[in-house]
C-alpha cells in the first residue's frame, strides 16, 4: 500500500526508519531487529504473481491533462497505486480551492511525503502550477524518477516542475540538505503544503512521521492527508497522538469502497497556536 508497507532492499517506501538510542551496541540491535522485521514486512507484502509492470493514465480534466503512472507491482507495495491517492488526486482535479482553503500563491511549493508512485505530487504540480519535491526512501526513488520524468512534458507546460528527493521520517534534518527550498533560506519553512496518502501504517513510524511533520509544517502551511482507516485502534493512536500537536480536520470523504464500510477520508492538518490569554481588562487577546 502507498504510505505504508515494506518494499525491496529490506526498506519501506513511504515510511523512515527508527531512532536510534545514544548507546552504540542498543543501536546495533535494534537496527539489526529493524532490519529483520522489514524484510519480513516485504516477503508479506510482495506478491510473486504480480506482473512486472504496469501503466496507468490518469486523466485530469480540469487542465484536459493525462498522467502516465508507472506500477511495478512484483516489488513490493510503495510501487502501486492504491484508493486514497487515486482519491486525493480526484479531489484536486475537482476541488483544488478546497485542499487550499483559499491560499494560492503564484509560486506555490509543495511536498510529498512517502511519495510511492509519485502520482499525487505530480498531479499536484501539474493542477497548481507548481514545484513539486515529491520524497521516498532511497530504493523507491528510480521508479519516482522514471515517472517524474515521463510527466515532464505535460507538468511544464502547465509551468509546474517536480523533483524527486531522499526524505526518510525521522531523519528530516539529515535528508533536508539535499532538498530544494526554492530560495527559502530555512527548508523546514520553504513549502506552503504538504501532501501524502495511505502513510498511517506502522504504529512504530507515527512518532518519526510527527516529528518529520512538526518539522515542515509551520505558520499558515497546512498538511493534507488522503487516508482509509483500516485498524480502528492502530489508527486511533495516531490521530490521538496528532491531535496534540496540530489541529485537524476532515475535509472530504469518499463513499465506502466495495466490500467496505468505509471510504476514503482526505484530513488537514495545521500547527495548533498558542493559546490565548486574558489581560487585565478580560477581552482574550493572541499571545
Amino acid at each position: 500500500m502507498q504510505g505504508g508497507e515494506g518494499d525491496d532492499d529490506g526498506a519501506m517506501g513511504l515510511l523512515a526508519l527508527l531512532h536510534h538510542s545514544s548507546d552504540l551496541e542498543s543501536d546495533g540491535e535494534e537496527l539489526v531487529k529493524e532490519e529483520e522485521d522489514i524484510e519480513e514486512e516485504e516477503r508479506m507484502g510482495r506478491n510473486q504473481r504480480a506482473p512486472e509492470e504496469q501503466e496507468e493514465h490518469y486523466e485530469l480534466r480540469s487542465i484536459q491533462t493525462v498522467l502516465v503512472i508507472r506500477q511495478l507491482p512484483s516489488r513490493g507495495l510503495s510501487f502501486q497505486l492504491w484508493p486514497a491517492a487515486s482519491s486525493l488526486v480526484s479531489l484536486l482535479d475537482q476541488n483544488p480551492s478546497l485542499l487550499l482553503a483559499g491560499r494560492r500563491s503564484p509560486s506555490l511549493s509543495i511536498l510529498e511525503l512517502g511519495s510511492g508512485t509519485g502520482l499525487v505530487g505530480i498531479a499536484a504540480a501539474a493542477v497548481f502550477s507548481a514545484r513539486v519535491t515529491i520524497t521516498d526512501l532511497p530504493h523507491v526513488l528510480p521508479n519516482l524518477h522514471f515517472n517524474a520524468e515521463a510527466n515532464a512534458a505535460a507538468v511544464e507546460a502547465r509551468g509546474g516542475k517536480v523533483e524527486v528527493r531522499q526524505l526518510r521520517w525521522g531523519h528530516h534534518e539529515e535528508d533536508a540538505g539535499g532538498i530544494d527550498g526554492g530560495g527559502a533560506g530555512d527548508v523546514a519553512a520553504a513549502f506552503d503544503l504538504l501532501l501524502a496518502s495511505d502513510v498511517v501504517y506502522y504504529e512504530h513510524l507515527f512518532d518519526p512521521l510527527l516529528q518529520t511533520l512538526q518539522w515542515f509544517v509551520r505558520g499558515e502551511a497546512a498538511f493534507v492527508m488522503a487516508h482509509l482507516r483500516r485498524w480502528k485502534k492502530r489508527d486511533s493512536v495516531f490521530f490521538r497522538k496528532a491531535r496534540k500537536l496540530f489541529d485537524v480536520a476532515v475535509v472530504h470523504t469518499d463513499p465506502p469502497l466495495p466490500g467496505s464500510r468505509v471510504g476514503v477520508a482526505i484530513y488537514r492538518f495545521v500547527r495548533k497556536r498558542p493559546p490565548r490569554c486574558l489581560p487585565s481588562g478580560g477581552e482574550p487577546i493572541d499571545r
